[in-house]
């Protein structure tokens, strides 16, 4: 989506909870409805969005480190880049943010304890990291300042930015993300300097934001949406105009289903961002989780090399089959023994022996040895292994470097096991990278 516009939400965070901004008052957050953060901020990653920018409205340190934490949990799930902001005071709590998965963290320019603060935390972590929100035209007066001291990004109030916009020069080339509820942001994006506009976040659901995004690419702005390749024209359907398709988990490549489109459902999928399928049975369209809520959204979609076969590589909610399971291939009807090769699913298999025997103990089991003994005894362990891996290393013989490498891996396992970290949040601690 290089080159394309953004189109974001906003929304704050308190109690762990997600609380909308009140109408009409820019940065300000009401004590309306407030809503289960995690379930509110995944349904945002299936919506259309490109970020989310969360605040952080806690009013004490105790809420402060809850809050973080469900970022942390979010950015897990979610699809989308986090940028968080609110309750910065210490470049400790920039790095807070950034540690739980933040994409960058926002400063408040009408801050004056910030402006030391905006140098400190770019030059630690990158001016791509730290971006200032600005809610008033005086602050946009400070904009080369605030680009001087390291700020990557502005994040303004749309009446402010209108306010003072003609404080972004040529010397000053720092992008900006415009808060607004005016729905037709398409004059706004039109500007150079502008890299998307946000929106105070509404209900997810709804499937607002792609029609937004619909419409502003008939607008003629590069906005990041499904457009198809290869016209509805040049696949070879059926005689009866449909084409089959293919449905994976677009993570673990898991088959899920096989279902049919016409070129209405087709065109629907890819402006609503939904499977949509063709049912032969009845004749008609139908959107997947229509009636059972368990929608499927479209991360990809192929052609094979024949035109004839589509496969879509959805996110899947609940169950794909209407039976409850998981995916509808799972009637067993021949199998032979195999070894898998994924090295993830080989690492996720080892990690979930060494859960069990964290719940359920086995007598003479090495891992619950460890267990017993303790954080320092794994910790010593894994620090020997690691010390092997060097001295292996030095051995021309690369069989010793294996086996070392795998020794370590197994004892770091365990230490993931002590402390509650999964495979899932460390590829994705990676991935964030």
């Amino acid at each position: 989506m290089a080159g394309d516009k953004y189109l974001m939400a906003a929304v704050g965070c308190r109690n762990q909870k997600a609380v909308l901004p009140v109408s009409g008052k820019g940065f300000a957050y009401g004590n309306g409805e407030e809503l289960p953060f995690l379930s509110f901020t995944e349904a945002c990653s299936h919506s259309g969005l490109d970020g989310l920018c969360v605040f952080d409205l806690s009013e004490s340190e105790e809420d402060h480190e809850k809050t973080i934490h469900a970022v942390k949990e979010a950015v897990r799930l979610l699809d989308i880049p986090v940028f968080l902001g609110g309750r910065i005071k210490r470049l400790e709590d920039v790095k807070k943010y950034l540690y739980a998965g933040a994409e960058a963290v926002f400063l408040d320019g009408g801050n004056e304890d910030n402006i030391d603060l905006i140098k400190e935390a770019a030059d630690r972590f990158g001016t791509e990291k730290i971006w200032v929100q600005i809610s008033s035209a005086e602050q946009m007066r400070r904009v080369a300042e605030f680009h001087q001291l390291g700020a990557g990004k502005i994040f303004a109030e749309k009446q402010a930015f209108l306010a003072g916009e003609t404080f972004l020069t040529e010397e000053t080339p720092v992008p900006v993300l415009i808060l607004t509820e005016n729905q037709d942001a398409a004059e706004l994006l039109r500007q150079k300097n502008i890299e998307g506009v946000v929106y105070p976040a509404g209900e997810p659901e709804s499937g607002w934001y792609m029609r937004q995004k619909q419409k502003l690419s008939e607008q003629g702005i590069s906005v990041d949406i499904l457009n198809s390749q290869i016209p509805w024209s040049q696949f070879r359907t059926n005689q009866d105009g449909l084409i089959p398709v293919i449905v994976q988990d677009y993570k673990t490549s898991e088959v899920l289903m096989l279902a049919y489109m016409n070129e209405q459902a087709f065109e629907d999928t890819l402006s609503t961002g939904k499977m949509h399928y063709f049912s032969r049975s009845r004749q008609s369209q139908w959107e997947k989780g229509e009636t059972s809520g368990h929608f499927q959204y479209v991360k990809a979609l192929f052609l094979d090399c024949d035109n004839d076969t589509l496969l879509a590589k959805v996110h899947q909610i609940g169950a794909a089959c209407h039976t409850g399971s998981r995916s509808c291939f799972f009637q067993t009807l021949a199998q032979k023994e195999y070894q898998t090769s994924n090295p993830l699913k080989v690492f996720e298999d080892v990690f979930a022996v060494i859960q069990d025997r964290k719940i359920h103990p086995k007598e003479g089991s090495y891992t619950n040895y460890l267990f017993d003994k303790g954080i320092d005894k794994i910790l010593k362990k894994v620090g020997e292994e690691a010390t092997e891996i060097v001295i292996a290393a030095k051995n021309p013989d690369p069989e010793e470097v294996k086996y070392e490498i795998s020794d370590f891996l197994y004892h770091v396992m365990v230490l993931m096991a002590e402390k509650g970290v999964t495979w899932e949040e460390i590829t994705q601690e990676l991935a964030n990278r």
